[in-house]
């Protein structure tokens, strides 16, 4: 397993942390979202998902990930 912190701008409330930790689990994965610090840790197993592949689902929900 693997371990990445992303940041995510255009976080704001409780519903920016749902549609993230939905869209990084939706791509195979486990993200836990820190909004104060607009952060997602994210583990993932590289052999089933990639880190390319975890962002763009974040990105598909409107936001920016740096």
């Amino acid at each position: 397993m693997k371990n990445v912190k992303l940041n995510v701008n255009g976080m704001s409330c409780g519903h920016c942390v749902n549609a993230v930790e939905g869209a990084v689990k939706e791509a195979g994965a486990n993200g836990k979202v820190d909004l104060p610090t607009k952060t997602v840790t994210v583990d993932y197993d590289e052999n089933k998902v990639s880190l390319d592949a975890i962002k763009a689902a974040i990105e598909d929900q409107g936001y920016d990930v740096a």
